[in-house]
């Protein structure tokens, strides 16, 4: 039916376009040959059109099942658009009234409809089946194909039922279209939906164009991203964020700093969400800090950097979410945070989840972490994870390869492994490897008798660090391989039994060390890592010593050093811009401020020093809602411990919390408190300490108080007295 169809001129009277992109061509006329069909192609690749001219082509209506109502609306707008009659595509979901579903089924009926999307979710209603029976069916679309799979970044659930209904409502040809998928979740996608006979279709997965780089989130993260943006002036971008609340946080911060910038998420009403994707679409606004719910189908070709506030759940989901950048081919920036606590917070969240989806999510996690710790190539980690091999020593394009690292030989670490993983009949995952070779005594080592193995300790020499990167490498250059559909054992490749017979050179690199820096005991927002100006910091330092001396309290009580920092590198001449310091608090500025302000506006004058604009991050004051109504529950004398059950986090976080509220200059008397669970003379010896001391740390005040104080007493007491002393 295909072979005398001139495809091209087909593609130029419907699209207006003069050539097919990739394997687009090959895709559709294996489709209009009535095969079942499998498509892996990249964002921005030209997935939808494997589909849509087909549909025009074929005979009957082709059904493309689709989770984003977003998408829909954005495709059938598009299509209306290349065709005179509006009724070429329609979508059935939940946002639409009874009277304008009957309008969809008489123009499927009447034969103008070609296209028709609609969600799982409709496509299961008994209504929906019923009707579509008695409709020519030319094919089924599954776009989003790796929904289906567990595996996947995105899975749903009522993905699983598609195969099942395509069935009872009549069959023909299928297409599967996703843009990332592990070999895992493409066997998952084939076997679900019954077509493991497909033809398959496979892009590369590279995306030379965009650059790739990781780094370490530390305190002034805002700071950096502020700066990013505006070295990035007028370019459009995307900042994901994990959770609504730092979406919207940051979008303030970003606004009060002068970046035009707005929130996404799926928690807002879709009026004002709407109003933020098109003021972004239409370039009214130059930045979006969302959740991963933004995105999915926005067709915006021109995003110059994605930025990654948070580490991504899963490579896949990195994959997409930076696969938005530079879609025309022109310059895209990826940018992605990364820290350790990150990844503890993001277990956390999963623990109430059935065991199995707990493993999965662990190991996604653990590939997000390998991608950002490691030192090799970006490009090649990605195209490895997806299957795909890249043989360019060096990509030109990612932060590893703009800055090398020296090459180590690992040979014998190497061969460590290797045997280390047969002694242990290849049943185990890394981290387990790495435990017995550090000669690691945990429950697990002893419950399998490993302790007893000859390899038991055998990498005692090398730090953990070094281990992970070997076998990282060691699966990438594949001597080793991951047996993913059980919970990523690690096993030896023909490869590597060969490699452990006649060993060879095998270099790597020192994966990257993202060890947290040493932070200040008390959260503060963004301050600066070190001063800028050390003369005014030992300025300022000195102001202070004076001013703890005639108000008799000690140096930190009036500021802490990482204030005294930021005032060295911003020059705040004026009380409202010492209020934008990390820990200074309106109270703070108003009770010890002004001489400061004197001090460095008199420093700036005399050394005539600019002070720096792009450097004056504005801090969003901190309008909390669990801050307030901390601070309310204190006055009402509520226990501390009661405060922290009502509010859902642990008792450690209420202290984190109330510390930063004292520390930025607000009185709270929680006495109440501590006489009902404190000793008199334990609470004075404290307080004692804490008058005496040059330094407010906890670990000092441990060592100095003795085993007889309790952490939690230290810092009760030392709330008490910042607050008293310094508010």
């Amino acid at each position: 039916m295909t072979g005398n169809i001139n495809l091209t001129e087909q593609l130029k009277k419907y699209f207006g376009f003069d050539t097919f992109k990739g394997n687009q061509e090959a895709i559709i006329r294996n489709l209009l040959e009535g095969k079942d069909t499998f498509v892996l192609m990249p964002t921005g690749g030209g997935k939808s059109l494997c589909y849509q001219l087909p549909s025009l082509l074929m005979e009957g209506t082709a059904i493309v099942i689709s989770p984003l109502i977003a998408l829909m609306k954005n495709q059938v707008d598009a299509m209306r658009n290349f065709s005179e009659e509006d009724g070429v595509a329609h979508f059935i979901n939940s946002s639409l009234t009874k009277s304008a579903i009957d309008q969809v089924k008489s123009d499927i009926l009447s034969g103008k409809t070609k296209l028709l999307y609609v969600a799982p979710e409709s496509l299961t209603k008994e209504e929906n089946v019923g009707f579509l029976k008695h409709v020519k069916i030319s094919f089924y679309a599954v776009d989003e194909a790796h929904c289906i799979s567990e595996w996947g970044h995105d899975f749903r659930p009522e993905y699983r039922r598609i195969r099942p209904i395509i069935n009872e409502i009549g069959k023909a040809p299928v297409i599967a279209l996703t843009a990332t998928a592990t070999p895992k979740v493409k066997m998952d996608i084939q076997k679900n939906l019954g077509m493991t006979d497909a033809v398959e279709f496979k892009s590369s997965f590279n995306r030379p164009n965009l650059y790739y780089e990781v780094r370490a989130k530390t305190a002034n993260v805002d700071r950096d991203i502020i700066k990013f943006i505006r070295q990035n002036e007028e370019k459009s971008g995307i900042i994901y964020c994990l959770s609504r609340k730092k979406v919207e946080e940051l979008a303030e911060v970003l606004q009060a700093n002068g970046i035009k910038a707005r929130p996404y998420h799926a928690g807002m009403d879709s009026a004002t969400r709407s109003a933020n994707q098109d003021a972004f679409l239409k370039e009214d606004i130059d930045v979006i800090v969302a959740t991963i719910a933004f995105g999915m189908g926005i067709d915006k070709p021109d995003v110059r950097f994605v930025i990654h506030y948070d580490v991504p759940k899963s490579l896949e989901g990195y994959y997409q979410e930076t696969g938005r950048a530079g879609r025309d081919g022109g310059e895209g920036q990826c940018i992605t945070f990364y820290s350790n606590k990150d990844l503890q917070k993001l277990e956390k969240f999963m623990q109430g989840k059935p065991v199995s989806e707990q493993e999965i999510g662990k190991q996604l996690l653990l590939e997000t972490a390998a991608y950002a710790e490691s030192s090799v190539c970006r490009r090649k980690i990605l195209l490895h994870y997806f299957g795909e091999e890249y043989t360019e020593d060096n990509c030109g394009n990612c932060d590893n390869c703009l800055n090398p690292k020296k090459q180590v030989e690992a040979q014998d670490s190497l061969c460590a492994v290797i045997e280390t993983i047969i002694a242990v009949k290849e049943n185990f995952k890394q981290d387990y490897i790495i435990d017995v070779l550090l000669g690691r005594e945990t429950s697990e080592v002893l419950a399998h008798k490993h302790e007893e193995l000859e390899v038991f300790g055998s990498g005692m020499g090398e730090e953990e660090r070094l281990w992970n990167a070997v076998i990282r490498q060691a699966l990438i250059a594949g001597y080793l391989t991951k047996d993913v559909e059980n919970y990523g054992l690690l096993k030896v490749t023909p490869e590597g039994h060969k490699f452990l017979k006649k060993p060879k050179s095998f270099k790597i690199v020192e994966d990257n060390d993202f060890d947290e820096e040493e932070v200040e005991e008390v959260p503060l927002r963004s301050g600066a890592s070190c001063a800028v100006d050390p003369a005014l910091f030992s300025m300022l330092k000195d102001l202070r010593k004076k001013m703890s001396k005639k108000l008799d309290v000690p140096p930190y009580v009036i500021f802490q050093d990482p204030s005294l920092e930021a005032m060295a590198t911003i020059y705040p001449v004026t009380l409202e811009e010492l209020q934008n310091i990390p820990g200074v608090g309106a109270g703070k500025a108003k009770r010890y401020g002004q001489e400061f302000c004197e001090l460095i506006k008199k420093h700036c004058e005399e050394n005539e020093i600019d002070r720096p604009e792009d450097l004056r991050v504005r801090t969003v004051a901190n309008k909390s809602k669990l801050k307030v109504s901390i601070i309310q529950s204190i006055d009402r004398k509520v226990a501390l411990d009661d405060i922290a059950v009502a509010k859902g986090i642990d008792f450690n976080e209420l202290l984190d919390e109330v510390e930063a509220i004292v520390y930025s200059g607000t009185k709270l008397n929680i006495d109440y408190f501590l006489d009902e669970i404190m000793d008199e003379d334990h609470l004075e010896d404290i307080y004692d300490y804490f008058k005496e001391s040059t330094t407010d740390g906890i670990e000092e005040a441990m060592d100095e108080l003795g085993d007889d104080y309790t952490e939690e007493e230290i810092r009760l007491v030392r709330i008490k007295f910042i607050s008293e002393m310094a508010n």
